[in-house]
């Protein structure tokens, strides 16, 4: 079912490069391989199938040819930019978590917490996020009623197309959740507004808010069961995950909780049937559309042969691998000598050998030290290959060259779920036994020892999150949500927060990316985040 959705993605990408050229900024440059009107796209039925893959890959792929080629935007190295990657990068290099040997450009800024306005990635990531909504507006205009009906789409197809627009709006209001999240007042466009260039409003955090909360309110129930779509696509499971983070994050985002609210569709989702796969190590390998679709709620689908990108889970396997690796191990023909882990993150586990967690058998001990002396030194920190290029079986990934892995990417899965609902049921005054139930799940599924009621605490939880969730983007939202990124109180550090080894706080304006300077120049009417 991966595969059909990624061929369908790679028959129509080049003429849907083109559509929805307006934008929420101004200075994303694109380079279409031709221009195609709307109306001649969407005459035809078959076409509407085609274009939907194109907002799903949005979030995998850089372009067109891969893996360079025809890139959707501009300005920027095309392996470095594909959506998962920015998202990677700006989620896990400022935390606790992950380090990057990498000299490439402004991206030690990301280890230190030092960004600017003028920062590369800060950029690109914004530009990703707003490249993504506007495919989608495109797609949603095209699919009103009226418009149906005019083109004279009938019966079953009229039924599918239905179904493809609310996926489509689920797939904006995930963006505009990570623009929400990320950098907070943003220029704000839907389908409504004209197709063109023109000076977007920009809206602020708590509205943004209440327009992601109701458009995943009012898709829920237009879009397929939990666990009834074609594997890859957005089902009511996935709206409601990204309901109950939203409103797990709603205090940080407008300044009331709904902590309440979070529970209860963290609830609905773990009610819908989903189940923990048994072994932790297969959520990331090659069949874990298969060996762990029981728990994988939303995913970002890659193929070795049909989606080759040098973003996304070719940088996420890649690397990780370096020093005395085997790379073979992997699956892969070579480690880049990238990502490691921060002390701090070794820190989280009493052990690293998987005797006691086997969440922890990930961490590659031998040749590298503990400390991350040196930023640019991959052998200073431990090693982590949490994603692999081989199957639950140990069978090699289909591109034989070993460049491009099969691993799709859990972006929503039940172990975080287990773990919203439980801090959730904390943090509203809920039922501290059923809390106490999911954590255990979570940590029998590793192996790891029970815990007491005594023992679950919001610090406790915040590590558990490290434990079961570190490298799959998560962290940074969970440690500002915890009070524990940045700002006066925010006194836990890591090694280089701040821009020094030992870490210090740092202004509590981090805690939003900046609108980049680029579109500030583009669109005057926008105001830059307090504190840049």
């Amino acid at each position: 079912m991966k595969n059909l959705l990624i061929r369908s993605l790679l028959a129509f990408t080049v003429t849907t490069s083109t559509l929805g050229l307006s934008s929420c900024v101004k200075d994303l440059d694109r380079e279409p391989e031709f221009d195609p009107t709307s109306a001649l796209v969407y005459t035809d039925p078959a076409n509407y199938e085609a274009v939907l893959a194109k907002l799903y890959s949005g979030l995998a792929v850089s372009g067109q040819q891969g893996p360079s080629g025809a890139p959707d935007l501009r300005g920027f190295d095309e392996g470095t930019s594909p959506y998962l990657r920015m998202y990677w990068f700006t989620q896990e290099l400022p935390t606790d978590e992950a380090i990057i040997a990498w000299n490439d450009g402004d991206l030690p800024d990301l280890n230190r917490l030092t960004w600017t306005p003028s920062n590369t990635f800060v950029r690109t990531m914004y530009n990703r996020i707003f490249y993504q909504i506007t495919i989608c507006n495109e797609f949603i205009r095209e699919t009103t009623d009226e418009k149906l009906s005019g083109r004279g789409v009938s019966g079953t197809v009229l039924e599918n197309v239905k179904q493809y627009r609310a996926e489509a709006r689920f797939l904006r209001a995930l963006s505009y959740f990570h623009a929400l999240d990320m950098y907070g007042n943003v220029p704000f466009v839907t389908e409504n507004d004209p197709v063109g260039a023109f000076m977007p409003k920009q809206t602020t955090r708590a509205e943004l808010f209440s327009y992601v909360e109701s458009e995943l309110l009012a898709i829920e129930p237009e879009l397929a069961a939990a666990r009834q779509n074609q594997y890859g696509r957005a089902d009511r499971g996935a709206a409601q995950t990204l309901l109950a983070k939203l409103y797990l994050n709603a205090q940080v985002y407008t300044g009331q909780p709904k902590f309440a609210e979070a529970a209860t569709y963290a609830k609905k989702v773990i009610d819908s049937g989903y189940s923990l796969t048994p072994t932790y190590r297969n959520l990331f390998v090659t069949d874990n559309n298969t060996v762990a679709a029981s728990e994988i709620i939303f995913p970002v689908t890659f193929d070795g042969l049909r989606t080759k990108t040098f973003g996304g889970m070719t940088f996420l396997v890649h690397a990780g691998v370096g020093g005395s690796m085997d790379a073979a191990a992997y699956g892969i023909n070579g480690g880049w000598s990238g990502y490691r882990a921060k002390s701090t993150l070794a820190d989280k586990f009493p052990d690293l050998t998987g005797a006691t967690d086997q969440r922890a058998a990930n961490f590659v001990t031998d040749g590298q030290k503990r400390e991350n002396n040196d930023i640019f030194t991959f052998t200073d920190g431990y090693a982590l290959q949490k994603y692999r290029n081989v199957s639950s079986t140990g069978v090699k990934g289909s591109d034989t060259g070993g460049d491009h892995p099969d691993t799709d990417f859990p972006l929503f899965r039940l172990g975080d779920v287990y773990l919203m609902y439980a801090e959730a049921l904390l943090r509203s005054g809920g039922s501290q036994t059923e809390a106490l139930t999911y954590v255990n799940r979570v940590r029998q599924r590793a192996k790891a020892s029970n815990i007491t009621g005594s023992q679950l605490t919001l610090d406790f939880l915040l590590d558990e999150r490290a434990r079961e969730l570190y490298m799959e983007c998560y962290r940074r939202t969970d440690l500002i949500r915890f009070g524990r990124f940045a700002g006066p109180s925010a006194n836990y550090v890591w090694p280089w927060k701040g821009g020094v080894l030992q870490g210090r706080p740092v202004s509590e304006a981090l805690n939003l990316y900046p609108i980049p300077s680029s579109d500030l120049t583009a669109n005057p009417t926008l105001k830059q985040n307090p504190g840049y």
